[in-house]
């Protein structure tokens, strides 16, 4: 994918693998998820098959991770989107983003997890429902 136009909508302009500072990085987070601690994303990304960045000018607003098996499956993670931009396309655009690139990069499975309440929102991405197991460690 090469970075695009902003779209009308949301005026983001999608970036893969850029490089992101911690604080950026935890201030979108935070401002997302409130209650939630800063993290170290040095080895998540270092472990990542790929990802996608949204940035409006030099403002981080979106973010999705993509994690693989080494093989023909990978992973959505922490799909994120600033909560000033939701709800006008750019959630959808990242994690259609981030399937190409998985795909790009051998992937044939792409797998993600999700809270029932997001279930239309990964439908509108393509995603469909399967049976799966989960282990809390």
């Amino acid at each position: 994918m090469a970075p695009g136009r902003p779209s009308q909508a949301d005026g983001a302009v999608l970036v893969v693998r850029p490089g992101l500072t911690y604080a950026e990085l935890n201030g979108l987070f935070g401002a997302s998820w409130p209650g939630r601690g800063p993290a170290s994303f040095a080895p998540v990304l270092s472990r990542s098959l790929t990802w996608i960045a949204a940035r409006r000018g030099e403002r981080l607003v979106g973010f999705v991770n993509v994690v693989g098996d080494g093989g023909v499956h990978a992973f959505i993670l922490d799909t994120t989107v600033h909560p000033d931009v939701r709800r006008q396309g750019l959630g959808i655009r990242l994690v259609l983003a981030a399937a190409d690139e998985a795909r790009a990069r051998g992937a044939e499975w792409l797998h993600v997890d999700y809270e029932p309440h997001l279930k239309p929102f990964y439908q509108r991405c393509g995603f469909r429902q399967t049976a799966a197991g989960l282990l809390q460690l």
